[in-house]
This record gives C-alpha cells, sequence and structure tokens, in this order.
C-alpha cells in the first residue's frame, strides 16, 4: 500500500540489523533510498549513500532534500555519554527538519516495547499500544520513551505525519541460539552464568560445555516472552509505509505469538542434541503483546513462531556464515 506516493526515502540506521534487512526489500519494491552511513559500511546496491552522524545539527537539512519520507532507525545503547546526543538530540534535527521543510509526507519512527518494560515489571494481560510508557532501568529504554514522546508531540502540535512501529527484540542469523545457549557468544538478558548457583549449573561455564538454558520462575513453571524475527519485522515497516492509515498511530510489531522457555529449550535439545540446564530467575516476569491493531489497520502478518526462528538460526549456523558483530547486549 503507497496512498500517499512515497518514492524517495531517507534511511538512517542502515547498517544496523533492522537496516540490513529492510534496505534490499525497499530497492526492490521501487523506492529510491538515501542511506545514511556512519560508522559501518552500508550494505546495500542501488542504494544513494550519504555519510555523516545523526548529532550532526546540519545533516537533517541536506539529508531530507528531494525526500518524501524518513525511516528512523538509529540509535545507540546503553551508554551514558552519547545517547542523549544520538538518540535524543538526533531524532528531535529530524523531527524539526521534517515540519520545517514541508515535504515529508511520513516519518517513520524505530519505537521499542522496552517502553514498555517488558519483562522487568509484570504485565497481568497482554502489552497493547494504550500501555503506558513505563521504561525499563537504563538509558536506552530511557531514550525509547522521550523519542516517542517527542514524536507524539510533533503530531499534536504541527500534525507531523508521523508512524511509530515499535519492535519486540529482534533476531536474526543465530542471534537466539546466541541467546539461549551456554558457550560464548551471548546476545541478550538474563545472563545464564549470572543465574548459575548449584555447582553443576558452574561447571557448564567453567568446563565450557554446551547446554540450552530454560529459564523458569521459582517453582519451576517456564518463563514467557514475546520476541520477533528480522523478517516479520521488516514486514511491518513495509506495510507501515505509505499506509494513510497509519499516520499519527504506534504499532506493535513482534511476532505471531509469544514463546514459553520450556518449549524453546526442548525444540533446541533435540536438534542439536544438547542437555537442558534449567535456570530460575525471581526478577524475570511473563510478558506477551497484542497485535491486533497492527493486523487490523497494517494488514500485519507475521509468519514467524519461536521454531521458525529457532529453525533458521540453525540453518544460519550449519551455513557458517559470519555472525554481524553486535555492539550491545540485546
Amino acid at each position: 500500500m503507497n496512498g500517499m506516493k512515497i518514492k524517495n526515502i531517507f534511511i538512517t540506521g542502515a547498517s544496523g540489523k533492522i537496516g540490513r534487512g529492510l534496505l534490499p526489500e525497499l530497492v526492490s519494491a521501487g523506492y529510491h533510498v538515501r542511506a545514511l552511513e556512519f560508522e559501518e559500511p552500508v550494505e546495500g546496491k542501488n542504494v544513494e549513500i550519504m555519510k555523516g552522524d545523526v548529532r550532526d545539527p546540519q545533516l537533517a537539512k541536506r539529508a531530507l532534500l528531494d525526500m518524501d519520507a524518513v525511516i528512523h532507525l538509529a540509535s545507540c545503547k546503553e551508554n551514558r555519554e552519547l545517547f542523549m546526543e544520538t538518540n535524543i538530540h538526533g531524532t528531535f534535527y529530524l523531527l524539526d527538519e521534517s515540519k520545517n521543510c514541508g515535504h515529508i509526507k511520513q516519518f517513520i519512527q524505530a519505537g521499542s516495547d522496552a517502553r514498555a518494560g517488558i519483562f522487568f515489571y509484570p504485565h497481568p494481560y497482554p502489552i497493547d499500544e494504550t500501555y503506558p510508557h513505563s521504561a525499563y532501568p537504563g538509558y536506552y529504554a530511557f531514550s525509547k520513551v522521550l523519542e516517542e514522546v517527542m514524536c507524539e508531540q510533533y503530531i499534536i502540535q504541527y500534525k507531523l505525519p508521523i508512524t511509530i512501529l515499535r519492535f519486540s527484540w529482534v533476531h536474526d542469523e543465530d542471534d537466539f541460539l546466541c541467546h539461549i545457549t551456554l558457550r560464548e557468544p551471548n546476545f541478550g538478558v538474563p545472563i545464564w552464568k549470572e543465574l548459575a548457583k548449584s555447582p553443576e549449573q558452574k561447571s557448564y561455564f567453567e568446563k565450557n560445555i554446551d547446554g540450552v538454558a530454560k529459564l523458569v520462575h521459582p517453582g519451576g513453571k517456564p518463563g514467557i516472552r514475546h520476541i520477533v524475527s528480522i523478517k516479520d519485522a521488516v514486514q511491518g515497516v513495509l506495510l507501515a509505509i505509505g499506509n494513510p492509515s497509519a499516520i499519527g498511530q504506534a504499532f506493535t510489531i513482534t511476532g505471531p505469538s509469544p514463546f514459553s522457555y520450556g518449549f524453546a529449550a526442548e525444540h533446541i535439545a533435540k536438534k542439536l542434541n544438547l542437555p537442558i540446564v534449567e535456570f530460575e530467575d525471581d526478577k524475570f516476569y511473563d510478558f506477551t503483546h497484542n497485535i491486533a491493531k497492527s493486523r487490523s489497520i497494517l494488514g500485519y502478518d507475521p509468519k514467524y513462531d519461536i521454531a521458525k526462528i529457532i529453525d533458521d538460526a540453525i540453518e544460519f549456523r550449519k551455513s557458517e556464515k559470519k555472525r554481524h558483530p553486535v555492539k550491545y547486549i540485546g
């Protein structure tokens, strides 16, 4: 759907996980893409590369010249020294120039379910778009709330055509195996080594033996959480571009269903012939998302449940492709 005649798109964060997956899809969909290249090279054929830094107050004027839309993915994570300049000032410069130039038909802001606190706080019912901002501790989640508040005010004050896409934790390549198995590389939280209490649990790390983590609550019930495959995340962005019904709205972009660490551990244990190791965490709260709004307004139809995410991760490892370096924990 492209009801707003969007042709030229400026994208930040093009070398990041969502950016890498999105760029070729934008090009094949016929968009002219101008991608901001900061520290890492942008991987993309038929893409106009613009070198620059979102922290530069002069960048937005050059970047938005002749553009119809902005997809703002750039972000720095847990960095106290950089997050305010990068995430807050960088977003502000782009929002303000979008307002001033007058020709941006859609500004798509990458949000995060970090703004709702996910497993750090109790969520007795599924999280939907009306759930109040309640960031978990840390600078990244804090910045995602501040970015959204800026966007909300630009919608109210200036009628800027903004769409916020709130991504769950995005999984690509072998991310999920890095998360749930015990050997390096590690990805995401909880960090299993920190939950290892018994001599048996500790021995896996001391002897570098691999296993599959099964996160359980006190009492033994497996933890439940909601994540998203890169392919579904990219689908969400493509559906939002040019959709008039998406203007002024926020949408949850996550997988078709939550997963249980019990099911995930068993699925991987069978496929990779690894032992399951239980880790109890009394600070983990189950959470799930409601994607009814994304389904009905965007036509979002996520396909990658946890079994497919795991199977893709195993295939990636078998292919012996090189994993992209991850600068942050999750």
